[in-house]
């Protein structure tokens, strides 16, 4: 995991220096501005593919939806896809459900794009266009480098598509804020050692830092086992905020943007319920800082390596092996 964390410059990189031609593929794909875009993953993907629906829905100015995929692949709805573009995200591209929802939504008048880091994988075969993320082999069972691609390539959708100015998909500083995250790994251990005193940890964003927030509770989840919930800052008052008490550790995720200041507040708010509140965000003093300067799209990439880093710092404070969590496997075979 800490092998594959550390390529994330190279993979960001990499994939940013095809952007124009990665950009002029989506174009001739879908020619005219879709009538809606819907995001189908599970997973890890599914994260990167929240952290796609703000960026996707503010720079098309399009309804931008995530799929159920049990209604193609169990209900077998007669959905009508015309004038849609289905992007289908999945590491492995082997995931059955994925694979037979992308191939069914097709079937039913949609425009269907696989962003994937398999060029042989059934995925790719199965949809119009493929968006390689080149990432490379990742063996550990944690999503690392393929999310944070998966994020960029979704970026980069984004800027395809979108109307002419629009900034909601900048990541200009992007990979020189991931290589700085990368080159501090003090925050996250410090971080480590008080998440070793507690028992649920809650993190909590909004807009694209919601991607990053569910990441990152997921990341903890499967590398150690501990209670984590990524949520919505403003789901998590509308009643779990219930479960946050004196074993429960609340860290909140800004990376700036019209949304920023309610992390704030959140903080705010749950202070007096919980053990220990912390803060990821591009102020110093921190407890997990980020790089300053960055746009909330570019912002939340770099929380998401950020958080990565605690979920690998606690696993080791634990004791335990980050590669291979008890009971994964890499690719989930769900239908």
């Amino acid at each position: 995991m800490a092998a594959e964390m550390a390529e994330q410059p190279r993979v960001l990189e990499a994939l940013l220096a095809r952007r124009e031609e990665v950009a002029d593929q989506v174009r001739a794909l879908a020619p005219a501005a879709p009538a809606g875009v819907v995001l189908l993953a599970r997973g890890s993907s599914d994260n990167a593919a929240h952290y796609g629906r703000y960026i996707l829905e503010q720079h098309l100015g399009r309804p931008v939806s995530m799929a159920a995929p049990s209604i193609l692949t169990r209900y077998r709805a007669d959905m009508d896809y015309s004038g849609y573009l289905v992007v289908a995200l999945s590491q492995s591209g082997t995931t059955p459900e994925i694979v037979t929802a992308a191939r069914a939504a097709g079937e039913r008048g949609a425009r269907t794009l696989a962003v994937t880091n398999d060029a042989a994988s059934p995925l790719a075969a199965a949809c119009d266009a493929f968006l390689p993320t080149g990432a490379g082999v990742e063996r550990a069972v944690p999503a690392t480098k393929t999310v944070t691609a998966q994020m960029v390539a979704l970026a980069i959708v984004a800027h395809a598509l979108g109307r002419p100015g629009a900034a909601s998909a900048d990541l200009t500083g992007l990979v020189a804020g991931v290589e700085a995250v990368l080159g501090d790994d003090g925050p996250a251990a410090r971080v480590a050692q008080v998440l070793g005193e507690v028992d649920h940890l809650v993190v909590a964003g909004r807009g694209p830092a919601m991607a990053a927030a569910m990441e990152g509770a997921l990341k903890v989840r499967e590398t150690t086992g501990l209670v984590s919930d990524g949520v919505s800052v403003a789901d998590l008052l509308h009643g779990p905020i219930r479960a946050v008490g004196d074993r429960t550790a609340v860290c909140t995720v800004d990376v700036g943007g019209p949304v920023g200041p309610d992390a704030a507040d959140l903080a705010a708010r749950v202070a007096p319920l919980a053990a220990f509140t912390l803060g990821c965000s591009p102020r110093a003093d921190d407890d997990l800082p980020l790089p300053a300067g960055l746009s909330e799209a570019a912002g939340a990439v770099a929380a998401t390596v950020r958080l990565q880093q605690v979920a690998l710092a606690l696993a080791r404070c634990l004791g335990l092996d980050p590669d291979a969590p008890a009971g994964l496997s890499k690719v989930t075979l769900t239908h």
